[in-house]
């Protein structure tokens, strides 16, 4: 086109130098219009696509779309026949979140809980563009990223936290049950956007609003459930205390009644061991072999054996 061009400027110059004025105004006007042709169609020639993007050919004629993508670099096109629509395929993150003191847009998800209530949320969501449904995304919403985010994309993440926290009471949604929520709309998200070429990498519930009066309610509820936590745990104590000294009473109790077992053991051994003439001889090894200085008529301690 450059060299053509050339050869037609060069072309009109050596025509100029003898041309009569009425056909040097006409060649001058020939020639604007040439450059004018040149300004327009030269640039829309070539399209310069960007790293981390796919672009998608657009057929004006047919209004048709190729369903392969083209990569990033240049590439030739027919102007006004073709368009090439630039679509990103690095990492983003949609931020829908109440709109700030500051103003602009609100982009917070309202839902409703198992019981009616309201609830007000913050999310994110992280996905890529797969390069080979890019085409097939194009064709269905006609539309750049952008505006499906905000439109379809947004609609998609309402709908799913909708189906979820709609089954759920909504103490559980604010306490137990978050991270759970969180998964389960996950998993929705990757199977209704997938299709599209949406690859979803991650769902986030950054900020959850709930009525005042509920949060109250709920922080009330955790109270007593924090004090009859608290009670039954010292009760429980008690009881594993009692348990304790019962156990240690048993304990000495059996220890007393063993040992009154063995001492009547023993005794009723010593009972039967002592024999007339066990008891003579203990009495004879502890005699000094002084006899009483006083007797009556009794029989005398030491019975001396006869003759």
């Amino acid at each position: 086109m450059a060299t053509e061009l050339k050869e037609k400027l060069g072309a009109f110059s050596r025509e100029a130098g003898g041309a009569a004025p009425r056909g040097f105004l006409g060649r001058w006007v020939r020639l604007v219009l040439l450059l004018l042709v040149a300004v327009v169609v030269v640039p829309n020639s070539a399209t310069y696509i960007n790293p981390g993007h796919v672009g998608i050919v657009i057929h004006r004629l047919g209004g048709g779309v190729d369903p392969q993508p083209i990569g990033p670099g240049v590439h030739a096109r027919m102007p006004l026949v073709t368009a090439i629509e630039e679509y990103p395929t690095y990492m983003q993150t949609l931020v829908l979140m109440r709109r700030g003191p500051e103003g602009g847009r609100n982009d917070e998800i309202n839902v409703n809980s198992v019981e009616g209530q309201p609830l007000s949320l913050d999310v994110s969501m992280s996905f890529e563009l797969d390069p080979a449904r890019v085409p097939y995304l194009y064709q269905t919403f006609r539309t750049d990223i952008g505006t499906i985010q905000h439109g379809y994309v947004k609609q998609a993440i309402r709908q799913a936290l909708q189906e979820v926290v709609g089954q759920e009471e909504i103490a559980n949604i604010i306490g137990p049950k978050k991270a759970e929520v969180v998964a389960r709309t996950e998993s929705l998200l990757v199977d209704r956007l997938s299709p599209y070429g949406i690859q979803v990498k991650q769902f986030t519930i950054n900020e959850l609003r709930a009525p005042q009066p509920v949060i109250e309610a709920i922080n009330a509820k955790n109270v007593m459930q924090q004090q009859a936590l608290t009670a039954q745990n010292e009760l429980q104590k008690r009881r594993f205390e009692a348990l304790g000294d019962s156990i240690k009473a048993a304990g000495r109790a059996k220890a007393i009644l063993a040992e009154a077992e063995a001492q009547a053991r023993a005794n009723e051994l010593l009972a039967r061991s002592l024999t007339p003439t066990l008891v003579q001889y203990e009495i004879m090894k502890r005699w000094d072999g002084k006899l009483p200085q006083v007797s009556g008529g009794a029989t005398p301690l030491i019975q001396l054996p006869h003759p």
